[in-house]
């Protein structure tokens, strides 16, 4: 009964400890925030003049969709990871269904002719923003349970790459070419640090690429893309417009920029300077040193990312950790794209700069994602802390001192004398010598 009593009191004081927030993967989120709000004001005042909707329209718009992100990232971070994981195959369920409504009349909104949007009345949503985190959580809890199979057969393999190839049919009818080589990219990247065997891997996704390929330049809109960030400025007036446009305010930034607010390609020059294009504002008003701080702060919170999963992998908490790997893949190849968009490095593509780039759906669904990385980092801080206090009470318990052992030097009496001397205690009363008349 006292065992029973001192494992229930153990269990309540490890369940009593709680865990705290990465600092360092905090600070980042907030940074990269804080820095968005401020670009976003300072780009998209003339945008919203041309538009008739005001200067600070897409400023408030951006506020609002961060407060309600702030809103789901402070939900993800009192949930439980194992609550998320019991929905992982409603999700996968989600991913396919979201893909699928934007087709549907009434319900899909087009704009630019690209078919990505949910029509909510009072907004839009794009669709494949909250794809990407479903698939993740779902790909992670997938690993987790055929951790194994995946490593040594074709068929478990097999299965979220055939996934993967279902979505990215769904995001090239929108057509999605961006969204669909991110989808690839998470997909391989995770199932190599879940521990797929290699060369097994390189077939399928070898035979993958011709068919990319074939995607890319099936497109003539998208074969120009292409081409023309080779050389803007043998076309800056059509096809290289918006590259030459950002280079040129890349160049003008210097090393320390033209100052904030003093932009000058941000005046209905550069398209979309509040979005795509938003480093390239940044470049300009903040220079190489802005540029490198944004740089540092996508590295600090990717870096601490892949810590934090390679830690809950090293305490088999795998599933964390393999959250922490997708969300870490997700946004360092998102931001990677959008920085080498700006600077001319990768052919133009619609992806927007994580947490920084205006916009509604992938604003929401970023801090979402940040939650959900956070709560990671919290478990397996408590996780810790309980491992640390076992280890204490253990080394305690070891170093509390033993009774004395029995000293041997004495006779021990053996059990029948001991019982005889019981005995002739009761039975043989000592009397006082009777009195003398």
């Amino acid at each position: 009964m006292d065992r029973s009593h001192d494992h229930s009191a153990q269990a309540t004081r490890l369940d009593a400890i709680a865990g705290r927030f990465d600092p360092w993967l905090l600070a980042a989120v907030v940074g990269l925030a804080a820095l968005g709000v401020v670009m976003v004001a300072s780009s998209s005042i003339a945008i919203g003049e041309d538009l008739d909707v005001g200067p600070f329209y897409f400023l408030t718009r951006h506020l609002v969709f961060l407060a309600l992100g702030a809103g789901l990232a402070f939900w993800a971070m009192r949930t439980e990871l194992k609550t998320i994981e019991r929905f992982d195959r409603l999700l996968l369920v989600g991913c396919f269904l979201m893909l699928v409504l934007v087709f549907v009349p009434g319900l899909g909104s087009s704009v630019n002719g690209a078919q990505r949007w949910l029509n909510l009345g009072v907004s839009k949503f794009q669709a494949v923003e909250a794809v990407k985190l479903m698939y993740i959580v779902w790909l992670a809890s997938y690993l987790v349970r055929f951790r194994d199979e995946v490593n040594a057969t074709w068929g478990a393999m097999l299965k979220p790459l055939g996934v993967a190839v279902a979505l990215m049919a769904l995001l090239a009818l929108q057509p999605d070419f961006g969204s669909l080589a991110l989808v690839l990219a998470i997909t391989a990247g995770m199932l190599v640090l879940g521990g797929v065997h290699l060369p097994r891997m390189a077939a399928p996704v070898l035979a993958l690429l011709p068919v990319l390929a074939l995607v890319a330049i099936a497109e003539p809109y998208r074969m120009r893309r292409l081409t023309s960030f080779m050389d803007p400025f043998a076309d800056p007036f059509n096809s290289g417009y918006q590259l030459a446009n950002a280079l040129m305010a890349v160049g003008r930034g210097e090393l320390t920029g033209v100052g904030l607010g003093a932009s000058i390609q941000k005046l209905s020059y550069l398209p979309e300077a509040h979005t795509d294009f938003i480093l390239a504002v940044i470049a300009e008003e903040l220079g190489f040193i802005g540029v490198c701080a944004v740089i540092g702060l996508y590295a600090l919170l990717v870096g601490r990312a892949f810590w934090i999963g390679l830690k809950c992998v090293e305490m088999r908490r795998h599933f964390a950790g393999y959250c922490a790997f997708g969300i870490a893949l997700w946004i360092s190849l998102q931001s990677l794209v959008s920085i080498g968009v700006n600077l001319g490095l990768l052919p133009t593509k619609g992806l927007t700069l994580p947490l920084v780039s205006s916009g509604g759906s992938s604003v929401l669904m970023t801090c979402a994602a940040m939650g959900v990385l956070l709560r990671v980092s919290y478990e397996l801080d408590r996780a810790q802390r309980q491992v640390a206090r076992l280890r204490g009470e253990g080394a305690a318990a070891a170093q509390a001192p033993m009774p004395p052992p029995p000293d041997t030097t004495q006779p021990t009496p053996s059990l029948a004398a001991r019982g005889t001397s019981r005995l002739r205690q009761r039975v043989e009363p000592t009397f006082a010598p009777r009195a003398r008349a």
